[in-house]
């Protein structure tokens, strides 16, 4: 079941920094939201559509699973989509991807892959822990983008397959504000007080999408699924605002291909974990046969956390490589992806809710 969602109003996605009375006065939304914090919205509106008492624990995990069991369900997303007509006239729903950090913009106004084949030495004066493979590094100084560049999936593919392509930039697919308030007295509903007897106020970013603009998820596994309506309204993020959806109809996700390319390339379409940093530490877990790790194009670590309601307290953060990543493989023949991945995800950690998602290209000289 693929799902398209728009918000009723605005959205608010807190990153997973903790953010108590007292301790931090700003919330900053990430977007599209994580999947550890969409596989929370869709269990928690399996619920209602199931009609689960809230009030019994063993009612809701029989239903959903807990914390860590997450009960058969499989998610992909969610990603950033968008209705927009094909050439057909017909209404389609687009996904949009991250840039891939191999591509640099140039003074066309296109983003270009770069040559991992030949990367340039990393400058004198410039340390880095990085042992071999060297890091991908662009000789030319690339242009300063006007904001965080994103592409559709058609354009992602012409992109991973060495083509410069025009990037969309993140303004026409939702804009960011910001918000101010102040923390209030649950008690007695007046303004809350600090220690030192000042106000708590706070601000916190909200995302609100363009016309036609909203999230794509896939799910399944769940029991039950198909008592969901056709349409419906969900809660979505922080202070429960609201997301329309509907039935999405967007391309299927792109094969793996099967044997893998001589050469290929996998760009990563969500965050993934990994247990040596920025690499596992065999990549045999993944793939059969002999693959060898040649470049890899990323950029500092996202820290994933969240907070445990049912205990209290906040999650123990991990590291996690960030979406847009793309490194570059060469194999041996008949090498594959194995078949036991869940999803056929490349992660340590939460392929079952959607981490790690990959599209694996052909690697061409460019």
């Amino acid at each position: 079941m693929k799902l398209f969602i728009e918000p009723v109003d605005v959205w608010l996605f807190r990153d997973g920094r903790p953010f108590n009375a007292g301790i931090d006065h700003r919330a900053r939304s990430l977007f599209p939201p994580h999947p550890s914090v969409m596989q929370g919205v869709v269990r928690s509106h399996h619920l209602v559509v199931q009609g689960v008492d809230l009030g019994n624990k063993n009612a809701i995990r029989d239903a959903v699973g807990t914390a860590t069991d997450y009960h058969g369900l499989r998610l992909r997303g969610p990603y950033l989509a968008r209705h927009e007509q094909d050439q057909d006239g017909k209404d389609q729903i687009v996904r949009y991807f991250p840039a891939p950090l191999d591509a640099m913009l140039r003074d066309d106004d296109k983003l270009h892959p770069l040559n991992p084949l030949n990367p340039t030495k990393i400058p004198q004066g410039i340390k880095t822990s990085t042992p071999t493979p060297l890091l991908l590094w662009d000789e030319k100084d690339p242009k300063k983008p006007k904001g965080r560049m994103w592409l559709s999936e058609g354009a992602l593919i012409s992109c991973l397959d060495g083509q410069p392509v025009g990037p969309t930039l993140e303004s026409s697919l939702f804009q960011r504000e910001d918000r101010l308030g102040i923390g209030l007295d649950d008690a007695t509903r007046t303004t809350a007080e600090s220690d030192d007897g000042g106000g708590l106020l706070y601000e916190a970013e909200f995302i609100r999408a363009q016309k036609d603009v909203g999230l794509e998820v896939e799910i399944q596994g769940l029991p039950g699924l198909s008592k969901w309506p056709e349409g419906g309204v969900l809660r979505m993020g922080g202070e429960g605002h609201g997301g329309r959806y509907e039935s999405s109809n967007s391309l299927d996700w792109p094969l793996v291909p099967d044997p893998l390319p001589i050469r290929f390339k996998v760009y990563f379409a969500t965050p993934t974990y990994f247990d040596d940093g920025w690499q596992p530490k065999a990549w045999a877990r993944f793939f059969e046969g002999e693959v060898r790790l040649m470049a890899a194009a990323i950029r500092r670590y996202q820290s994933i956390g969240g907070f445990d309601v049912a205990a209290g307290r906040q999650k123990a953060a991990r590291r996690y490589v960030p979406a847009g990543s793309v490194y570059f493989f060469e194999c041996q023949s008949k090498a594959a992806l194995k078949n036991d991945l869940i999803n056929s995800a490349i992660t340590g950690a939460g392929a079952e809710i959607g981490f790690g998602q990959v599209i694996i290209r052909r690697w061409n000289d460019v």
